[in-house]
């Protein structure tokens, strides 16, 4: 089998992200899966445990002590010398912020073809199939590379399929990276985290608010149901413009695109723009007022009811389940 590169990226105490289970679980769809990432000296044996168990067959890790000093040349540097070493089919990589540069920028390097947003892959004969979601949803694509190794990036949350275990083998490199031309980072300071709750991105359950919750003290209701079921909270663009919650907790077109297994829509009408950016949900459960509303067209549950009526009882029969009430 041909192998796959896959970029693991990490946080700054050097925790792997959480797209790396979803991205090796594809590779193993394509081929041999091979974590490649960029990490301080010395982590060799914890990473390649941490990654064997999300399914890597083999760590191809590059060490550099700039990897906490430069934005991102550290990664693509990796992923350039894998590519050489290893002569992949593909590459995989998460559509995040730090991933799309990532994947871009070794497109260009290694004159390979780029493939943005894929909701799925699978190989097919000698050629490797992405598929998209386009249009606010409204159609499913696919495109292809012929003739040549193809850079991917997946949307966070989009496949939910996991490689199984493995033992690592482990290749170390050291990169000696010229920092000409790059960004530096000077200093960083993190952010304190608002909440226990997973990130929006790559939550496995989301529960969103919308203009139908009337309020930002009602708006805590989307917050307790989502407390309930271990899930993060989000919110059509009506929300967010009324200021019931910041914008950074937007789904749609103008905000986060997200792909969990349930996302529960509270009070939201089901605008074209917000479908847009959850409509890829593997289950999406829906309650509102009015009979009409869009957002019925694609829940695979829906209730005609008053949020303020339903979600309460919902939330105590969710208690009683988990005997937390």
């Amino acid at each position: 089998m041909s192998n796959v590169l896959v970029l693991i990226e990490t946080a700054p105490d050097g925790s792997v992200g959480a797209s790396a289970a979803m991205l090796l679980g594809a590779a193993s769809r394509l081929g041999t899966p091979v974590a490649v990432l960029a990490a301080a000296p010395g982590s060799a044996a914890a990473l390649a445990e941490s990654l064997g168990s999300l399914g890597a067959e083999r760590v191809y890790l590059a060490e550099t002590d700039s990897v906490s000093s430069l934005l991102l040349t550290p990664q693509v540097a990796a992923l350039a010398a894998a590519f050489t070493a290893l002569e992949p089919s593909a590459i995989l990589v998460a559509n995040s912020i730090d991933g799309r540069e990532a994947g871009a920028r070794l497109a260009v390097r290694v004159g390979a073809g780029l493939l943005v947003d894929a909701v799925d892959v699978r190989a097919e004969a000698d050629r490797i199939v992405a598929s998209h979601s386009v249009f606010g949803g409204s159609y499913t694509v696919e495109s292809t590379v012929e003739g040549g190794p193809v850079v991917i990036t997946v949307r966070q949350g989009a496949m939910d399929g996991r490689a199984e275990a493995k033992v690592a083998v482990v290749e170390s490199i050291t990169l000696d990276i010229d920092a000409t031309g790059s960004t530096v980072i000077e200093s960083m300071r993190p952010l304190p985290a608002a909440s226990d709750r997973p990130d929006l991105r790559g939550a496995a359950t989301v529960v969103s608010g919308g203009r139908g919750l009337q309020s930002k003290e009602k708006f805590v209701l989307v917050e307790q149901l989502a407390d309930a079921l271990g899930a993060a909270v989000g919110a059509s663009r009506a929300a967010v413009d009324a200021g019931y919650v910041p914008q950074t907790s937007q789904v749609g077109q103008t905000g986060v695109t997200v792909s969990p297994q349930l996302y529960i829509a509270l009070g939201i009408s089901g605008a074209i723009q917000h479908r847009a950016g959850m409509q890829t949900a593997k289950t999406i459960v829906a309650i509102n007022t009015d009979a009409d509303a869009p957002i019925f067209e694609i829940a695979d549950f829906g209730i005609v009811g008053d949020v303020f009526t339903v979600v309460p009882q919902l939330i105590d029969a969710i208690g009683k389940r988990s005997g937390t009430s």
